[in-house]
């Protein structure tokens, strides 16, 4: 089964998410099949804090893939941030 989640980068202390479409079984910041974007929870200011390709998010869910409950979250953040 194909998941979109989030894969943890950063630093300790000062996390940053890369959302990715991957297969269920490869650990959490393991192989991904591709990224689509990103979340960066300590964004100050102007940063940007979260980024996702609609496009590729839509291709992915329309072939099946499912996004895990706090990809679900955000994708629902970005819908209303962009609306």
């Amino acid at each position: 089964m194909v998941v979109i989640r989030l894969s943890r980068g950063g630093s300790k202390g000062r996390p940053f998410f890369n959302i990715v479409v991957a297969d269920k079984r490869v650990r959490r910041d393991g192989r991904f099949i591709e990224r689509l974007g990103f979340y960066n929870p300590s964004a100050k200011g102007a940063e940007e804090e979260l980024r996702i390709a609609q496009d590729r998010l839509t291709y992915w869910k329309g072939v099946g893939a499912q996004p895990s409950p706090t990809v679900d979250r955000l994708i629902k953040q970005a819908a209303k941030k962009a609306a």
